[in-house]
């Protein structure tokens, strides 16, 4: 196991889950300043975020999906269980340029429920195994290497792995909740040809925390395979 360290840190840590947690801190930081910057223009209708998603989602013939307000910033999500998309408080209620375009992209989740769009149903039955799967596979697959029982090895790496699916799975799924509120805001004229381009960097900027998030996961998956195989060796 020396042979995985330098000066006592995990070299594997530093090679591959340092620049994915670095990758993490700076989307995380580019969406809250990108979205800050936004929040501060309001669109030139006066819509509120509510409205528009609400006006969206009458033009997909969803008319049973229900708009509520959310406690937090940036804490907006689509629940496929209660068909509820939930706005946080900085959306719900603003006018913003910011806050269409994240209500435009909670409204698109909402049409691929509907739909019964592949990815989105396919993290849906991932869920429960890939909770358990980010609680203790990890942990478990490390344990097992310490110990060296192969068994318990590969039961946290397999764990882990539809963790990770999960995450993987979520980068099409997102995109394409993006691209269907952009292209809505386009087709209906809700957003001025000239506010697009910044509902698009605030959508884009969320989507990179989406891309950090897997980058994250495949990185410790990496580092615990590259681990289990040194052990091994």
């Amino acid at each position: 196991m020396l042979g995985n360290y330098l000066y006592g840190f995990d070299i594997y840590y530093l090679v591959l889950v340092v620049p994915a947690l670095l990758l993490s801190l700076y989307a995380q930081t580019r969406v809250k300043s990108t979205y800050a910057k936004y929040s501060r223009i309001a669109n030139k209708k006066g819509l509120t975020g509510a409205e528009i998603a609400k006006a969206i989602l009458e033009r997909n013939g969803l008319y049973d999906v229900r708009i509520e307000p959310v406690a937090g910033e940036l804490t907006d999500h689509y629940d496929p269980r209660t068909k509820v998309v939930r706005l946080s408080q900085g959306v719900y209620g603003s006018n913003s340029v910011a806050a269409i375009g994240v209500a435009a992209h909670e409204t698109g989740h909402a049409i691929q429920h509907g739909e019964s769009y592949g990815p989105l149903v396919l993290r849906s039955t991932l869920v429960p195994v890939a909770g358990i799967g980010s609680s203790l596979g990890f942990p478990l697959a490390i344990a097992g290497i310490f110990l060296s029982f192969g068994p318990l090895v590969t039961v946290g790496i397999l764990l882990y792995t539809v963790a990770v699916l999960f995450y993987v799975i979520t980068l099409p799924v997102e995109f394409n909740a993006s691209s269907r509120a952009i292209r809505t805001l386009e087709d209906t004229g809700i957003l001025d040809y000239d506010e697009i381009d910044p509902a698009k960097k605030v959508l884009s900027a969320a989507a990179m925390t989406y891309v950090a998030s897997a980058a994250v996961a495949l990185a410790n998956l990496l580092r615990l395979i590259l681990l289990s195989n040194r052990r091994r060796d």
